[in-house]
C-alpha cells in the first residue's frame, strides 16, 4: 500500500475516532485526523533533539522539528503511534513515553489533534533516510528563542505544540 493509500484514523472535532480513511483523502477533504507526536529530551532534561524533515514529505518539507510523529493509523492508538513513529523516525525503542496534552491545530486543509507525548533518550540516534535528513540537540534556551523567530524555518504545527510544552513547564 503507498503512503497516500495508508488508511488512517478520522476523528471529529471533539477528539474521538469516527472512522478510517485514506491519507489522500485526509490530505485532499481537510478531514480531522490525529498525530501521536514525541519531544526527545537529554536524560538530565536540559536539551531536545531537532530533526530536518526531508524535503520529500507530503507536509512541511525541508522543515525542522523538535517532535517525532505521523499521522495515527486506524486501529492504532495516539500511544501507539507516537512509539512507532519514534521508532521508525529517530530509532529510538523501548523508553517510557509520559503522556503531556493534545493541542489541535486547525490551519487551511491540516485539522489535526496532536496527542503529546515526552521521553528521555541520551542516544544513539538513527535517522529514517526518507523522512529525517539530520538531528541534534539543542539547549531549552536556544530552542525557545528558534520558537520565538517566526523566520525559523520550523514546522507551524511543532512550533505551537512546542510553545505549549514551554507554557506548561514554566507554570509547573
Amino acid at each position: 500500500m503507498s503512503g497516500s493509500d495508508e488508511l488512517v484514523a478520522l476523528y471529529d472535532l471533539g477528539g474521538s475516532v469516527v472512522g478510517a480513511g485514506t491519507r489522500a483523502r485526509v490530505r485532499a477533504e481537510g478531514l480531522w485526523h490525529a498525530a501521536g507526536v514525541v519531544l526527545v529530551r537529554s536524560g538530565d532534561g536540559n536539551s531536545v533533539y531537532v530533526h530536518l524533515r526531508t524535503p520529500t514529505k507530503d507536509v512541511y518539507p525541508s522543515t525542522w522539528d523538535c517532535w517525532a510523529g505521523g499521522v495515527v493509523a486506524a486501529g492504532e492508538t495516539p500511544e501507539d503511534c507516537a512509539r512507532r513513529e519514534l521508532s521508525e523516525e529517530l530509532g529510538v525503542h523501548g523508553v517510557e513515553l509520559r503522556p503531556l496534552f493534545t493541542h489541535v491545530y486547525d490551519v487551511g486543509t491540516i485539522r489535526c489533534h496532536n496527542f503529546a507525548f515526552e521521553a528521555r533518550w541520551d542516544g544513539p540516534f538513527v535517522h529514517q533516510p526518507s523522512e529525517v535528513v539530520e538531528g541534534r540537540w539543542m539547549t531549552l534556551e536556544d530552542l525557545r528563542s528558534w520558537l520565538d523567530d517566526p523566520e525559523s524555518p520550523f514546522v507551524p504545527d511543532g512550533r505551537l505544540g512546542a510553545l505549549e510544552w514551554f507554557r506548561r513547564e514554566t507554570a509547573r
